[in-house]
């Protein structure tokens, strides 16, 4: 069971907004123009490579894909991605062209798409992108410096906290020429910026004179991309339509790709819904996101005998942050041994073999799945980065690192639930008449705000441990736009989420931890981080200069997320559980790092004409 924290179908685009300019001998800080960019490492493909390796350059084109999106979105009311105004629909990112594509067999590296090249300056602080000249909308008018640097300007000022808290430090756009743009960069944190730039969205100037930007609305969008809005039904559906007209279909880092005709996106109220749907036929694709469901319910006629395949993609990804967010805005949970508590009274091991068929592990980490994840002591990279802070930092920090504790999985684990009483006891709230109470008379009362069923029988059994420590907790289940509302406001005390962590983490760690943005409304730091060593770090990590220079900064913030407890860890699994009726054909090679169906699968015309004789 995994889930999307906000459900904003851009952030999954924009997670991989941080990578930078390389090719060859030529890494970030080259000073000549350049056909890719990467953070740290050479690039894998030369300047004149035909293709990425995991795709099929002679993949035919046709057919539909109709699939159920990213979990937990259920309604759609807007066109415009990039507010926080609205439920945006999914899959507008494949209405607009970037101003360079991902390598999703890589971590961190992007080459040319809109622009056709760029350059860094020799001191970090500018970078320029070329355009080319051939770049249209889809409208048939020309991609121009003047529509770059609107995009820039507008996503800064407008756009979502997502978006605009990566560019803070970019100072301006400005366009030289109809096809040359230069981003100038302040500070010293400039690392990862012109990665940022590099995968924002090119948007028609012309366009948003017509459509306010910071407005909702069911426009047609117009993009540069390889597929227009064809049709729609708000909270229902929106189909895209390939463009044959793509100005882009031919370049490298498109050949093989968006091989569908159509995309088509379903909405349902919950999961039971989907997943009926699939198996009586109504769609095409689901990504499986609880354990149960792919344990139990696909025991149907279709999976036996074939028409349905269920097939399980690696992640090789970092697996995210997934668990209940303690809001530490609110007084009553200030208190770090009042959250390590909670994460004492949540029996994992129970839940995972009762549940969830024992198909998950605990998440312990922030970077868990990647070599980010702090393990056992410091060692002394991480205790050079750790030690000007000792004074500041609990000395959990500096001892074996933080992990969940294991229970007996009997449900009710007496030894760690006496654990728990002591910290509260200890934080100040004691037990007067089987309820837990401070000095004040006040009982502990936690409410776990949702906005959808699925995880309330996880933490039914939860909330029994709660009790059973004198804690008053409910579940409050709300409508998909009230639930926004408030987790955009931090009007929550714990609600769950996911944080899904790029290769190269950087600009988005601000995002989630940062000083800066525990009170700034619609950002992604639900917990209310803000600790000046964990500050510091996040600065660090954006000035590294080599890939190991990141991953030692990367465990020290690890260590000091998971000492100060700000959530109840859940579980992750590295893999898509993925279900799909038999018409669809892939390339032998699977992005590393992606699932790769949109962008890489194709519909065979053979496979379904079996299909529809069975």
């Amino acid at each position: 069971m995994k889930l999307s924290g906000l459900k904003r179908p851009f952030a999954a685009a924009v997670a991989a907004l941080l990578l930078v300019t390389a090719h060859s001998s030529m890494t970030v800080q080259a000073s000549s123009p350049s056909h890719g960019l990467s953070a740290f490492d050479e690039l894998k493909y030369p300047a004149d490579f035909k293709h990425f390796d995991y795709v099929n350059p002679d993949a035919p084109k046709g057919g539909s894909l109709s699939m159920i999106g990213t979990a937990g979105l259920i309604t759609f009311d807007s066109f415009n991605n990039y507010i926080l105004k609205g439920d945006a629909a999914q899959g507008l990112s494949f209405v607009y062209d970037t101003l360079m594509a991902r390598a999703f067999d890589e971590p961190d590296a992007v080459y040319g798409l809109v622009a056709h090249g760029a350059e860094l300056a020799d001191d970090k602080k500018s970078v320029t992108f070329y355009l080319r000249p051939e770049a249209k909308f889809a409208d048939g008018t020309p991609v121009t410096a003047a529509d770059v640097v609107f995009s820039f300007d507008v996503l800064k000022e407008k756009g979502t906290p997502f978006i605009s808290f990566p560019l803070r430090d970019v100072e301006k756009a400005e366009a030289l020429d109809d096809h040359t743009v230069r981003y100038t960069f302040k500070g010293d944190l400039v690392r990862d910026l012109p990665l940022s730039i590099a995968e924002l969205p090119v948007l028609p100037k012309a366009f948003y004179e017509k459509h306010p930007f910071d407005e909702t609305w069911l426009a047609k969008p117009l993009g540069s991309g390889p597929y227009e809005v064809a049709d729609f039904k708000p909270g229902t559906y929106v189909t895209y339509r390939r463009r044959d007209d793509y100005w882009a279909k031919d370049l490298p880092v498109n050949r093989g790709q968006f091989n569908f005709e159509e995309l088509r996106y379903e909405y349902y109220r919950d999961r039971t819904a989907e997943l009926q749907n699939l198996l009586n036929g109504n769609f095409d694709l689901r990504e499986e996101f609880t354990s149960v469901d792919w344990a139990t319910a696909y025991n149907v006629p279709a999976v036996r005998d074939g028409r349905i395949l269920r097939k399980t993609l690696p992640d090789m990804r970092p697996s995210g942050a997934q668990g209940f967010m303690i809001n530490t805005r609110r007084k009553k949970f200030k208190d770090p041994r009042v959250r390590k508590a909670l994460d004492y009274a949540f029996d994992f091991e129970w839940t995972n073999n009762n549940l969830f068929y024992e198909l998950y592990e605990r998440t312990g980490s922030y970077f868990e799945n990647s070599d980010m994840k702090a393990q056992g002591k410091p060692s002394s990279a991480e205790l050079a980065l750790l030690e000007p802070f000792r004074d500041q930092l609990s000395a959990e920090v500096f001892e074996e690192v933080y992990s969940p504790p294991v229970s007996s999985a009997n449900g009710q684990d007496r030894k760690l639930l006496r654990e728990a009483d002591r910290l509260l006891r200890e934080a100040g709230w004691t037990l007067q008449k089987r309820k837990r109470k401070n000095a004040k008379g006040e009982q502990l009362s936690i409410e776990f705000l949702l906005f959808s069923k699925a995880f309330v029988r996880v933490i039914n059994p939860y909330i029994s441990n709660l009790k059973r420590l004198g804690i008053d907790a409910r579940i409050r289940v709300v409508d998909s736009a009230q639930y926004q509302r408030r987790i955009k406001s931090f009007d929550f005390d714990i609600t769950t989420t996911r944080y899904v962590l790029p290769l190269t983490p950087g600009l988005e760690m601000i995002n989630y931890w940062s000083s800066t943005t525990a009170q700034t409304d619609g950002s992604l730091n639900l917990a209310g981080i803000a600790n000046p060593a964990i500050d510091s770090l996040v600065d660090k990590a954006l000035a590294a200069q080599s890939r190991e220079e990141l991953t030692n900064i990367t465990r020290a913030i690890d260590r000091i997320l998971r000492a100060t407890h700000y959530w109840v860890p859940h579980w992750y699994k590295a893999a898509h559980h993925v279900a799909f009726w038999d018409k669809f054909s892939w390339p032998e090679t699977k992005p590393k790092y992606d699932r790769g169906i949109i962008r890489t699968w194709w519909y065979d015309k053979e496979k379904a004409a079996k299909l529809n004789k069975r």
